[in-house]
């Protein structure tokens, strides 16, 4: 549940008022209105935060695309990641206020009622990166298929270990709460490195130690990030006080995977292990090329704020709906490994071709 824009940029995007909402007036001209229809249409955007990069470009995203679809974009979000009760208020505005639909990554279970009454309102209700639970709670979800962006990185990490024993640190988004894109995300790099997972909705209930495919490991911790830095670093400080030997760390995304680097190296830890992560902005990928993060799986969240604009906006003015993507049920948006470290059998990129394609 992340990278940078420019730095003068980012500091006007941060100062977007959290759970208040700011409006983009997108009328846009003649020809504009000609090639995307007359009518305009009033679309809520409703991001777990505005503090994460990842959040802010797909603002960004949601910005460019309503300017070129002539939509009026009201942007709000959480004061922080799992801020349920701030993004249902946005809800109930964008109900109010009379939107044709709403973009949302939602914080967690405690917004699926407002979801519910926003649709029975008529409004046509898209969740991005995040998946709700279940998943026919929204019309639709574009997202990165987040198993396998996990699995991509265990695959690469079980493949760079070359058979040494994996004594593994797990730190997820959250334990207060389940999230589609936490349990997803974790169960995949499981799945990727070879061990067994039992429910695959819940974190932490495989066997701690085992066999993965290439030799024996360990799981020494599940500690919640909140996907922020300093959530990361403490997050590693906790699982180090269990176990200084700590050689694998799968981080829930690239903020967090830069706090756990800072506690490796604080400890004196950060030369023998393989932080991997999911992401793929271009801070993140600068760490992937600096060795900070071995790997991390690419996203690409201004197609999903993209795709969710033109999408309401063709659905209001009469328009076909959206099609989830063969054999899943949700939209995929697509993810790449991107890693200067190849692995056979496992698909990637490098990182000058990632830094092409990065986002913030």
């Amino acid at each position: 549940m992340f990278p940078r824009v420019g730095r003068t940029r980012a500091t006007a995007l941060l100062a977007i008022a959290v759970v208040g909402s700011t409006v983009i007036s997108a009328c846009g001209s003649g020809t504009d209105e000609a090639a995307s229809g007359d009518k305009s249409v009033s679309v809520s955007l409703i991001t777990k935060n505005s503090t994460n990069p990842f959040f802010v470009s797909m603002q960004e995203g949601a910005k460019k695309a309503a300017q070129a679809q002539n939509v009026k974009l009201t942007v709000a979000a959480g004061k922080e990641d799992g801020d349920e009760a701030g993004q249902v208020q946005a809800i109930e505005d964008a109900i109010a206020r009379g939107d044709q639909g709403i973009l949302i990554t939602p914080n967690g279970p405690g917004v699926n009622t407002a979801i519910k009454k926003a649709r029975d309102a008529g409004l046509y209700v898209i969740a991005l990166d995040t998946p709700p639970d279940p998943a026919d709670t929204v019309d639709i979800t574009f997202a990165t298929d987040n198993f396998k962006a996990g699995e991509l990185i265990g695959k690469w990490t079980a493949a760079q270990l070359g058979g040494k024993p994996a004594t593994i640190a797990l730190l997820d988004l959250f334990n207060d709460k389940i999230v589609s894109v936490d349990y997803n995300r974790d169960q995949g790099f499981l799945t990727g490195m070879g061990i067994d997972t039992a429910d695959k909705k819940k974190n932490g209930d495989e066997a701690k130690t085992g066999n993965y495919s290439g030799g024996t490991y360990t799981i020494v911790c599940n500690e919640p990030t909140n996907g922020a830095e300093d959530g990361g670093r403490t997050a590693m400080e906790n699982c180090l006080s269990k176990n200084p030997n700590i050689n694998v760390v799968y981080t829930i995304n690239e903020p967090a995977a830069i706090g756990a680097h800072k506690a490796l190296q604080a400890a004196g830890k950060a030369e023998g292990a393989l932080v991997v992560s999911v992401d793929g902005g271009c801070e993140g990928v600068r760490q992937v090329k600096d060795g900070v993060i071995g790997a991390t799986s690419q996203q690409y969240p201004l197609k999903m704020a993209e795709l969710g604009v033109e999408s309401i906006a063709k659905i209001a003015r009469g328009g076909e709906k959206p099609q989830v993507t063969s054999g899943l049920d949700f939209f995929d948006t697509g993810v790449a490994l991107v890693t200067d470290k190849p692995a056979t059998g496992v698909d990637s990129i490098d990182t000058a071709a990632g830094a092409k394609s990065c986002w913030g």
